[in-house]
């Protein structure tokens, strides 16, 4: 009696990968709600939750060497990187064992290891550093790119024009991700950018540039693996503009009151996470059972992280000086 084997599909096995991180990223922020709401973290925090698919499918197209520059709205960027949400969760919590040793907090998310360059409060401030380590690359020979994500708000400051001129002068290798969540802030698209097409402005500077759906992890993937190629194989710098959507408040002091209740209720019907688990679901590569198991695994992943940061020490008070200026080198006899 023969029996027929079951093949593995390693497509359907990846799409589960896509699925799992961005779920990752959803209930982490949900996680830091419920501990925000609570007071256990404080300062500044600014969710990514309905922008999952463009963190997770871009991260896909690059490789370790490569170097990522986020915003102040960037769990889901570091995330995606690999920086374990224990070391992100601690830094929430202002712990030493934070990825950025309990300084920076929500918004000033590092490790370097994983050249996971922030985080940075500044709109627009990440597009010169990452232009500065493109150029690093590009002037020691290393074939690896960098990677700058930031929003449509971003558009109306000068880093964004400088740096965008200054990479397709210098066919810099660098990949600008603008993650077009409509509101700069609470100010709509159109009441900032006479020019809503925001790749079609990019193209003026010269560089490869077309618009995504940014809902879709899969399109966001193919588009980011293409751009990534581009850059990759000498093409200069390429510009995606990721058309997405913020399905909570700018940040957790935001009372929300500039867009209608209704879009926000549009949006949702094109959520990411749960648009690509319905697929899989259709596609049969997706269970109940195996969502079931897929959520248990995150919510204990996430309670350990939790306990962690609970419990890890605060920076000692003798340490506050230290990694605030360069270390004085002993004068030569």
């Amino acid at each position: 009696m023969s029996t027929t084997r079951t093949r593995p599909n390693p497509q359907a096995a990846h799409r589960l990968a896509l699925l799992e991180s961005m779920l990752r990223v959803r209930r982490f922020e949900e996680r830091c709600v419920e501990l925000y709401s609570a007071a256990r973290i404080r300062g500044f925090m600014h969710l990514y939750i309905g922008e999952e698919a463009v963190a997770v499918g871009v991260n896909e197209a690059l490789t370790d060497d490569d170097a990522v520059v986020s915003t102040y709205r960037e769990h889901g960027h570091a995330l995606a990187r690999g920086v374990p949400a224990e070391a992100i969760m601690a830094e929430m919590f202002g712990k030493a064992t934070g990825c950025s040793h309990g300084r920076g907090g929500s918004m000033h998310l590092f490790d370097t290891e994983r050249r996971f360059y922030g985080g940075n409060a500044i709109v627009g401030g990440g597009l010169p550093i990452a232009a500065g380590l493109a150029l690093a690359d590009r002037m020691t020979g290393r074939n690896r790119i960098t990677c700058c994500f930031f929003g449509d708000g971003a558009f109306a400051e000068g880093e964004f024009h400088e740096t965008a001129n200054l990479a397709a002068l210098w066919q810099l290798p660098v990949l600008l991700v603008c993650e077009n969540n409509l509101y700069a802030m609470g100010t709509a698209l159109a009441r900032h950018q006479a020019q809503t097409d925001l790749a079609l402005r990019a193209a003026g500077y010269g560089m490869a540039s077309w618009a995504v759906d940014g809902m879709d992890v899969l399109a966001v993937e193919d588009a980011a693996r293409r751009a990534a190629e581009g850059v990759r194989g000498g093409s200069g710098p390429h510009f995606l503009e990721m058309r997405t959507y913020r399905f909570r408040a700018h940040s957790m002091y935001d009372s929300d009151r500039y867009r209608d209740k209704a879009e926000i209720e549009r949006w949702k019907e094109r959520d990411p996470v749960e648009g690509l688990a319905r697929r899989l679901r259709e596609a049969k590569e997706l269970s109940d059972k195996a969502r079931g198991a897929l959520e248990d695994r995150l919510a204990a992943e996430l309670d350990s992280a939790v306990a962690a940061a609970e419990s890890a020490p605060e920076e000692p008070v003798e340490d506050l000086l230290k990694y605030v200026t360069s270390p004085v080198e002993a004068s030569p006899p």
